[in-house]
């Protein structure tokens, strides 16, 4: 396959995306970025010919095949490969907008505070706050953003038990709690052609279980006690709430022994946070 000739978007930033037997999608989805930027996938031990695949057709990738899936974790291996100063996540069935990257690039470099940004959706409508990132988030999509690598670096990155689903909660509360700003800025757009990946019972138990266990490690204590009697409580009447529940009070000594509460004022923040979005 002859692959057409792309100007380079930007030098100060690298691609990385984690895949498993999602051969067609993640091919489309090189297909819209190689040339523009540098890309590593990480290949979580695919069965479906992916490694050959990306081998053949786009030989300047950097692909590392994993023997067995990492989950979320896996994009940490492309971080640590990655040599320039920012990386931005896709996932194997979204790509950035023409023009994105190099954006978010001039965006970190003028505001050395930022350890991560968000884009938009393509087609979602821009916040009326304006581009400037000046949107402080907790909330967001892996694949829609961008980040400092020695920020992710500096703070571990996603978090190997979480394996996947609301891992980006952990992490935007990581870099916080280290001294760095979040912010979303709606001048940048990430397309999307998502197909479904995990079934969905599996994902939501997936996020209760991880939404408990981030709160008994990085939340006051009343609020992780708090929510423990709520999903214990939502399981006596919901199988999703009940395998969660399961699951979490087997990981719950790990989530213990790893407890490193927020400083005072990055908490204050998710307060305010939630009760903004509570009220959206």
């Amino acid at each position: 396959m002859k692959i057409a000739s792309t100007p380079v978007e930007t030098t100060d930033l690298t691609v990385v995306i984690a895949t498993r037997n999602r051969r067609a999608e993640l091919l489309r989805t090189l297909s819209r970025l190689v040339g523009r930027v540098a890309v590593i996938v990480i290949d979580n031990g695919s069965r479906d010919g992916t490694v050959a695949a990306v081998a053949e057709t786009y030989p300047s990738v950097r692909l590392v095949a994993l023997p067995k899936n990492r989950g979320s974790a896996a994009r940490n291996i492309g971080v640590e490969f990655a040599t320039t100063p920012y990386v931005a996540f896709s996932d194997d069935d979204s790509w950035w907008e023409p023009g994105a990257l190099a954006r978010a690039a001039r965006v970190l470099d003028g505001h050395p505070e930022l350890g991560l940004i968000a884009s938009r959706e393509a087609g979602a409508p821009a916040s009326p706050r304006g581009s400037t990132p000046c949107v402080p988030i907790t909330d967001f999509l892996a694949c829609t953003t961008v980040v400092r690598r020695d920020a992710f670096l500096a703070v571990g990155g996603f978090s190997p038990v979480l394996f996947l689903a609301a891992e980006e909660m952990l992490l935007s509360y990581d870099l916080a709690a280290a001294g760095y700003s979040l912010s979303y800025v709606d001048s940048l757009a990430v397309r999307r052609a998502p197909v479904r990946r995990t079934p969905g019972a599996v994902r939501r138990r997936l996020e209760l279980r991880n939404q408990l266990l981030i709160s008994w490690m990085r939340r006051p204590l009343g609020r992780a006690f708090a929510d423990l009697l709520r999903l214990g409580r939502s399981a006596v009447v919901s199988t999703d709430a009940l395998v969660a529940f399961g699951s979490a009070l087997v990981r719950l000594p790990w989530a213990v022994a790893n407890r490193r509460p927020l400083p005072r004022q990055v908490e204050t923040e998710i307060l305010r946070l939630e009760a903004e979005a509570a009220t959206a």
